[in-house]
């Protein structure tokens, strides 16, 4: 489902603040594939997320959806075969249209559209019940602003509006992190179901080394750009979190940072 061979990028080129922030990476992600990316700060996750989506523009090498070289794609474009939710639940809704004017959005990405404002029924039949399965009693609210949900409610909303058409990869970046532990439990659980039933490639950036064990079938380790640990299937499932972060300090450049271990 996705290919990236030779991925490069490199922040503030040729000043002082240089910085290799992708160094020659490759991967390849199979479809159904639900990886889930650990490392220190600065060592690249956000930005691969960021360059796969089309965010800014990679230095060199391809990146391959589905056969088709996307990285001289421009970010709008890409978006119809991709869905993301960002770690801030602000970001991925409109905080002053309606619930259902949201999900229209998302429903209607990469359509033709008109010009005109109007939400079909049997449309809003779909976003029902879609809101139904996650049990928050949201398919109710459909009419209320969704700056008055909770940041939790609002996650499992932008979750709910990056699948609801079935995207070709789904990139979550850090997306229960600034949610608290319970409720960061919840949306994780509705991920693990979303990209289940739906059989959805999927790419989840977290701090969290046992959210990194418990959640997908692959585990990548990152450092200075680059995949310094690749693990799948039941080797992935054996894992302690003090192996990740005994391997972490065998493999990696720097030291776990405090946001590692305190996760």
């Amino acid at each position: 489902m996705l290919k990236i061979e030779n991925l490069t990028k490199t922040f503030d080129p040729g000043t002082v603040n240089e910085k290799r922030v992708i160094n020659h990476l490759d991967i390849n992600v199979k479809e159904g594939d639900f990886i889930s990316i650990i490392g220190g700060n600065g060592s690249g996750k956000s930005t691969l997320l960021n360059l796969i989506g089309g965010v800014f523009p990679s230095d060199t090498g391809k990146i391959i959806l589905d056969g088709e070289e996307v990285q001289n794609m421009p970010e709008h474009k890409r978006a119809k075969y991709l869905g993301r939710v960002f770690q801030d639940p602000l970001m991925g809704t409109a905080a002053n249209m309606q619930l259902e004017e949201n999900l229209a959005l998302a429903y209607r990405r990469g359509k033709k559209r008109g010009l005109s404002w109007f939400i079909r029924p049997d449309e809003r039949k779909i976003y029902k019940e879609r809101l139904a399965t996650l049990g928050l009693g949201l398919e109710n609210r459909m009419r209320d602003k969704i700056g008055l949900l909770s940041g939790g409610q609002r996650q499992s909303v932008t979750l709910l509006m990056a699948t609801l058409n079935s995207p070709k990869l789904l990139l979550l970046d850090e997306h229960t992190a600034a949610l608290d532990p319970k409720t960061a439990d919840i949306v994780l659980k509705l991920t693990d179901q979303i990209i289940q039933k739906q059989e959805l490639t999927a790419m989840m950036v977290t701090h969290n080394m046992q959210d990194a064990i418990d959640h997908g079938n692959r585990l990548v380790m990152m450092d200075a750009g680059k995949i310094i640990y690749d693990v799948r299937g039941e080797e992935k499932k054996q894992l302690k979190v003090q192996d990740l972060l005994n391997l972490f300090q065998s493999l990696a450049s720097e030291e776990p940072s405090d946001r590692m271990l305190l996760d």
